[in-house]
């Protein structure tokens, strides 16, 4: 079997993508023949051969290099940005900080799309910022620590979600809910404490604080994991904080999309009867058969509502379109919480009868803390639950956010950094 004789600081700084690859072919430095031609023929030299024997990592790298096409860029990180608010993305060089104190420096193999990217680089949020380089859901391979960094070394696989900062002191932060931390650093969109802007995921690498960093479990495949750094605790969330998380309690999940079909892999996951509400019947095979939902209910189907009226404990709602939030409210048992975490782009009218003859609770939730959204990736890592993607290239991604706008995806892309997005 090949061995790959471990590298220096210095040859993990200047071949960084080698390295990842080599992390995840052979993270203990032994070389499955048979993967290794995989990897090969997916990210290195066409010509290249499965070696025999021990060979240094040079002898490795070489095997992965690619010409990345072009002149050499004057920075030190290439992606992808939206110049302006048409949001059309091309590609943009600019550069990360170098890695300091209590830094981690990630290699970022796959970055998922989420809807919100697609909101931020049209402006229709108002308030964005260009260049932007999108992108919250981020995973990959550490290549660098900072001094005092403890939980992270070279060759660990880690991630980044919706944000890379906060003040860390005020009562939000205290509670490891930095999400709602008044100087919150979006991972993009977004600036840090400095005034330089925070660019995403879209990139070959990124730098973050420890403390903002995410252990990735193991046994899950990187590119699935992606979407769970923000469509997983934006579902896993609420269900935790609300109480929804009770084996045997029944909850509905309106809208089946990249939201709605984690909504019912964790729900499935915790023990919950899962019911998903959609308009769609043309869904119902493949909510029910493909990831596992107990019951489906067209929302058009005034009988099928009717005969569901007061069954269900909780309702996480991921549709960001106008729709009945009353009938939802119908669907209810006393006291049970509809929660938000779809943003229409246009006010909802608020069924206040309804709610009162439910002494129901209709709230919202954002994302989740880092500490949350830790005990997400472990609960999934323990469960085995990933998301259902389509693996793009970076440069397929305007046809992707395109495809996005028309639901026709199955359920999250998510880009092959590594394989597409070379420095």
């Amino acid at each position: 079997m090949p061995r790959v004789k471990s590298p220096s600081q210095a040859e993990i700084s200047s071949n960084p993508r080698e390295f990842a690859l080599l992390a995840q072919a052979a993270p203990n430095g032994d070389v499955d023949p048979e993967v290794l031609s995989q990897y090969i023929k997916l990210y290195g030299q066409p010509s290249a051969s499965v070696p025999q024997g021990e060979i240094t990592f040079a002898e490795f790298a070489a095997m992965f290099s690619r010409p990345a096409g072009g002149d050499k860029p004057a920075n030190n990180c290439v992606g992808y940005a939206a110049l302006d608010k048409s949001g059309v993305l091309a590609p943009y060089s600019f550069d990360r900080r170098p890695v300091g104190p209590g830094d981690v420096r990630i290699q970022i193999t796959h970055a998922g799309i989420c809807h919100s990217d697609l909101h931020q680089v049209k402006d229709e949020w108002g308030g964005s910022v260009f260049p932007m380089v999108p992108g919250h859901e981020i995973v990959g391979i550490v290549t660098e620590v900072g001094e005092g960094v403890t939980k992270f070394k070279p060759g660990d696989r880690a991630g980044v979600g919706c944000m890379v900062d906060s003040c860390r002191t005020c009562d939000t932060c205290q509670r490891s809910e930095e999400q709602f931390c008044p100087k919150c650093v979006y991972t993009y969109n977004s600036k840090h404490h400095d005034g330089t802007l925070a660019q995403g995921g879209y990139s070959s690498h990124i730098v973050v604080q420890e403390s903002f960093t995410l252990r990735l479990p193991d046994n899950l495949p990187l590119d699935a994991t992606a979407p769970l750094l923000c469509a997983g605790i934006t579902v896993y969330s609420p269900m935790k904080h609300f109480g929804l998380d009770k084996p045997g309690m029944r909850l509905g999940v309106v809208g089946l999309g990249g939201l709605g079909h984690m909504a019912v892999k964790i729900g499935k996951g915790l023990g919950l009867h899962v019911t998903v509400i959609s308009t769609s019947e043309a869904k119902r095979e493949e909510a029910v058969k493909v990831l596992g939902a107990d019951e489906f209910i067209v929302s058009k189907d005034a009988e099928a509502m009717k005969a569901a009226a007061g069954s269900m404990h909780g309702i996480i709602d991921t549709v960001s379109a106008k729709h009945d939030v009353g009938a939802l409210v119908n669907l209810l048992k006393v006291d049970g919480k509809l929660v938000m975490v779809g943003v229409p782009e246009v006010p909802l009218d608020l069924p206040v009868m309804a709610i009162v003859f439910k002494r129901a609770m209709v709230s919202g939730s954002l994302i989740g803390g880092i500490k949350q959204t830790q005990e997400m990736l472990d609960f999934c890592g323990e469960k085995g639950i990933t998301a259902s993607i389509e693996k793009i290239p970076i440069d397929y991604v305007n046809t992707a956010y395109e495809r996005v706008l028309r639901s026709d995806v199955r359920y999250r892309f998510v880009i092959d950094v590594q394989g597409s997005l070379i420095l």
